[in-house]
């Protein structure tokens, strides 16, 4: 069958691959003159989201700042909240103090910036003036009369006691003495016998050495139980005066120091009105009067402790400040790099009591990066807080609630929990978390607290749209880089390839890149090479040579595919024709680093009921999208050649010598010419590789990594020799994206390397046969003589087969049959 000749393709111009930046664009010279800018460029949108969660201090109104890094997302938080600087907010200090009622739960008080270090002084002097001058109070003449009078009327009271006693008991024969038993010393009644004092033990040997008779030692006995009930009696009536003279003492004592406590205190309570304040200066009054016994002595006594260590009877009444702002004179921003547990929200601190015991009170609570930034600003990396487990989950908690409790971590390992409760601090902090846009996603849909919390979302753009106005902004931007790190001045060539790279890194010739970090990056190391030439400013040619050799930096990778590419370990041809196999392209590397390669694509194809096999998938090497890729390329048979009959084969696809994860659907039309080729038995182009997605209907789609795709497929032929046959076939919407090397543009203009957009798969399969792809006439049928005329032709002949597979094998008999019949005749 005669095929029709398809159309010369469509060529893109050397003119369309690049974007050139006219340095006469700029009116000087070189940046020496140049402002530098102090405004965030291309981010609108983000600057306006953050003015509204800044400005809003309602709860909940926190900031997830998201975007790609090198954006400028931190930058923009640090200059916009130093403007904030001047405003300062109503800031306080935060107090942590003894409850003497209930130590573990210790007490806070809240006080205006800078009263709380005033409070610790005052408090530590009082406890110093009660240390000096209760001593000296309770040895007062007036308090010493006083103290004898009450110890002389009680002992009076308990000597009248034991005189009537001791007479009673003098009376019937006895004395009032003591016996030793063991090492102590007891009170007991001893008989008097002739004028001897005899211990009762000792009258039954009286008895036997018949001096006393056996009825008069029991008649002592008799009395001597009963006198000893008395002596009971008495001592528990001379105890109860001797504690009644310890409590008339004591509150003689007690009432002398109020006095004292009354006038030291009366400033304080003057002073401070709060109640809570005021109820802890009546909780210290209260402890002083119990425990007067500390204050008695200049120095501090009490247990035995270990060598080296010394109890503070004192420590009760000191004042744990764990924020102090009486310094701060701006609004309190607190960037955060490491929020651990500890680090964010504060801990208890534990100390040994030298013992090998661990012990932590009030004066152990520290206060974290939280309560720092309390009634400011608190920055953090959202992907921080999962580094740490129970982090982000305290965070939520305390921003749902607005209250802090500080607290061990209980996801840490001690070998002693604190079992303090400090009380729980009010949190007027806004959080701004920076991160992804994946993580915000993630949390918004696995987190229901998520958005009630992060109520602002400021999204950083990683590109802008190319005008004059921008391009001068960013000579500014590159100015105040050369300004802060003291760089060479660079002239007008070398801005103009700066924002060629922008431009290229931005993925789109009207559009430059907003992540300033790399062309920051990339204006350093042209810094460095200028300054290795000895010369004075940076030129394009500096600028060019600090991006390539900073890929080539990174090339070794691809360096190692290209080698096995060309010495033939990985099958790639680039000349000749192949039915069913075709060069696709693919993207290696990351987000910094990426580049393009060509790799295999081929298809077989055989009696079937219409399913098209994914090799990677069959063997779960296959991504979802590319799975997605597979089935569309189902459908597009199925519209285009399944109408008027069953799709009678069936077909593998595979990408040879992959070994590792393939995924995206940009090989999508690729893997349909490959399928075209084999029904049609009609061989592909070698020397042009494709890449385009495809929808079911034939419409090609653009693709990601054009560019290195490009390149990667240039650089093969390249070394092996340009044939002037050789191309690329790319979407034509992919066509604005172009930003090529210029060794490609300058093999495009001497017509060296072509590349050739393409809208529809029609467009594809003609320049890669040569041969028309074909249109349905008035009957609904391909044209005879084309691509898609073929294919439909072998389409019916493997259906007719299908239905009938041993009719062609009958037919052979037949034939083979008549002709040796005709033989014999």
């Amino acid at each position: 069958m005669l095929q029709k000749k398809a159309h010369k393709p469509k060529e893109l111009k050397y003119s369309d691959l690049r974007w050139r930046c006219n340095p006469s664009t700029f009116d000087f010279t070189d940046t020496k003159n140049i402002t530098p800018i102090d405004e965030i460029v291309g981010q609108e949108r983000a600057l306006e989201a953050l003015k509204v969660g800044v400005d809003i201090k309602a709860p909940g109104y926190n900031i997830y700042i998201a975007g790609l890094a090198g954006t400028g997302k931190t930058t923009t938080i640090q200059q916009m909240l130093e403007s904030l600087s001047t405003s300062r907010p109503q800031l306080y200090d935060y107090v942590y103090v003894n409850n003497f009622e209930d130590p573990d739960h210790p007490i806070l008080l809240v006080m205006k910036a800078g009263e709380g270090r005033v409070f610790r002084k005052e408090i530590s002097d009082l406890i110093s003036f009660l240390r000096e001058r209760i001593p000296h109070h309770l040895e007062s003449e007036n308090y010493l009369a006083k103290r004898k009078q009450i110890i002389e009327k009680y002992k009076e009271s308990e000597q009248e006691l034991f005189q009537v006693f001791e007479k009673k008991l003098k009376k019937d024969g006895f004395a009032l003495g003591e016996v030793q038993v063991g090492e102590s010393v007891r009170p007991d009644i001893i008989p008097i016998i002739n004028d001897e004092a005899v211990p009762v033990y000792q009258l039954s040997q009286l008895v036997s050495e018949k001096k006393l008779k056996k009825e008069h030692v029991e008649t002592i006995t008799k009395k001597y139980q009963k006198y000893q009930e008395e002596l009971i009696v008495v001592f528990k009536k001379g105890m109860k005066i001797n504690l009644e003279m310890q409590e008339k003492a004591n509150n003689l004592e007690r009432g002398e120091v109020s006095v004292l406590l009354e006038g030291a205190l009366r400033v304080l309570y003057e002073k401070y009105k709060v109640e809570k304040i005021v109820q802890y200066l009546s909780n210290i009054k209260k402890s002083v009067l119990e425990n007067l016994q500390f204050f008695k002595e200049q120095k501090g006594g009490g247990d035995e402790a270990p060598e080296g260590y010394q109890i503070d009877y004192f420590h009760d009444y000191e004042v744990n400040i764990i924020l102090d702002n009486s310094n701060t004179t701006s609004c309190p921003v607190v960037v955060e790099i490491s929020p651990t547990y500890t680090n964010l929200f504060g801990t208890i601190e534990k100390i040994s009591d030298g013992r090998g015991n661990w012990y932590a009170d009030f004066s152990k609570i520290k206060a974290g990066s939280l309560l720092k930034a309390n009634g400011g600003y608190l920055v953090l990396r959202a992907i921080h807080l999962f580094e740490e487990p129970g982090v982000w989950r305290t965070l939520k908690r305390i921003l749902n609630y607005r209250k802090l409790e500080i607290q061990d971590s209980p996801y840490t390992f001690s070998w002693a929990q604190s079992m303090l409760k400090p009380e729980p601090i009010e949190i007027n902090t806004k959080v701004i978390l920076m991160g992804n846009n994946y993580i915000y996603y993630l949390l918004s849909g696995y987190e229901d607290d998520f958005k009630k919390i992060f109520k602002i979302k400021a999204d950083f753009d990683s590109e802008i749209t190319r005008t004059e106005e921008i391009m001068i902004k960013y000579t500014r931007v590159i100015k105040k880089l050369i300004q802060e790190e003291n760089l060479r001045e660079f002239d007008r060539t070398a801005v103009a390839y700066l924002l060629e790279l922008a431009s290229r890194y931005a993925g789109h010739k009207e559009k430059l890149t907003t992540r300033f970090s790399f062309l920051a990056d990339i204006a350093r190391e042209a810094d460095y090479w200028a300054k290795r030439g000895n010369s004075k400013v940076v030129k394009q040619a500096h600028v060019k040579t600090a991006f390539y050799k900073a890929r080539e930096r990174h090339a070794l990778s691809e360096d190692k595919m290209s080698e096995s590419i060309l010495d033939n370990t990985i099958l790639i041809e680039s000349c000749g024709e192949r039915i069913g196999c075709l060069n696709g392209l693919a993207v290696y590397g990351n987000d910094y680093y990426s580049f393009g390669k060509p790799v295999r694509i081929t298809a077989t194809v055989g009696m079937g009921s219409g399913s098209i096999i994914n090799v990677e998938r069959e063997a779960g090497l296959s991504g979802k999208i590319h799975d997605k890729g597979m089935l569309i390329i189902n459908g597009f048979f199925k519209e285009t050649f399944g109408r008027h009959a069953p799709l009678s084969f069936s077909a593998n696809i595979v990408f040879e010598q992959s070994y590792g994860q393939i995924d995206g659907d940009s090989a999508s039309a690729a893997e349909i010419f490959t399928l075209l080729s084999t029904l049609a038995d009609i061989p592909l182009k070698q020397s042009i590789a494709v890449t385009g997605s495809v929808n079911q209907k034939g419409e090609i789609q653009p693709i990601g990594g054009v560019n290195e795709k490009i390149e990667g497929f240039y650089d093969v032929c390249n070394s092996r020799g340009l044939t002037g046959i050789q191309g690329v076939v790319i979407p034509h919407q992919n066509v604005k994206e172009l930003m090529l090397r210029d060794d490609i543009v300058e093999a495009v203009k001497k017509r060296q390397f072509h590349i050739y957009p393409m809208a529809r798969i029609e467009e594809g399969i003609e320049i890669l046969t040569g041969i028309k792809a074909g249109m349905r006439d008035a009957a609904g049928v391909f044209e005879a003589g084309t691509v898609f005329g073929i294919v439909e032709d072998q389409l019916r002949k493997l259906y007719e087969k299908a239905k009938n597979p041993y009719k062609e094998k009958n037919e052979k008999k037949m034939h083979s049959k008549n002709k040796s019949g005709n033989r014999k005749k």
